[in-house]
């Protein structure tokens, strides 16, 4: 695979294990930033108010580099670590799995803890369709119309996602590009006479 390609699930998707009266309830979304896995988790929290624990794992970035695991309360290594190993193991990134527990009043030990965690975040994953993606980046490119040929080959010979346009005497577009060609495309758009190109932002897609 590409460096800025990386395997996600294209929507939510839900699980559901039952062991010993606990239910365990999994829920994974594509998410691409801590921001986000922060209001997906508070929202859960105010819809679960009465589940015993919300555990989760997520992980982000075509390398894989940005992760974390929590046990929300169950015993260290027990619920968070169990669905990032899912996660990790189906190859995944931008994904968070959520598990919210409702006690059943049976204790399942460490061990029952860590297999209904596990399998809990399978079954989600199970249900989800696997997509591949590729990190991509904004760029803002400004120019004076009778640029505007030079401009739209390079869009053309590229296949370049447009995400927004303005044309007027001076012109500018929102040009989606993959990430592997960000430095080949700013270079390429910088040597027409009269365009400048910024960097708006990283998007997930």
């Amino acid at each position: 695979m590409e460096e800025d390609t990386y395997r996600t699930i294209e929507a939510p998707a839900e699980g559901l294990y039952k062991e010993k009266g606990s239910k365990f309830i999994s829920l994974a979304y594509p998410v691409y930033t801590e921001e986000e896995v922060k209001e997906t988790m508070a929202e859960l929290k105010k819809q679960y108010y009465d589940a015993r624990h919300h555990c989760f794992a997520y992980c982000l970035g075509a390398d894989k580099g940005r992760f974390r695991a929590n046990d929300d309360g169950e015993p260290n290594h027990s619920a968070g670590d169990p669905i990032l190993g899912q996660i990790r193991s189906a190859d995944l990134s931008n994904v968070l799995i959520v598990v919210i527990r409702y006690f059943g009043g049976t204790k399942l030990g460490v061990g029952g803890l860590i297999n209904a965690y596990k399998t809990a975040a399978a079954a989600a994953l199970e249900r989800a369709t696997i997509v591949e993606k590729h990190e991509t980046v904004l760029l803002q490119v400004h120019y004076a119309y009778p640029q505007m040929n030079d401009v739209m080959s390079l869009v053309k010979e590229y296949d370049l996602n447009v995400r927004d346009q303005q044309f007027e005497l001076d012109c500018r577009l929102t040009l989606e590009v993959r990430k592997k060609l960000q430095g080949e495309i700013i270079i390429k758009l910088k040597d027409t006479e009269g365009v400048e190109v910024s960097i708006l932002s990283e998007t997930p897609h």
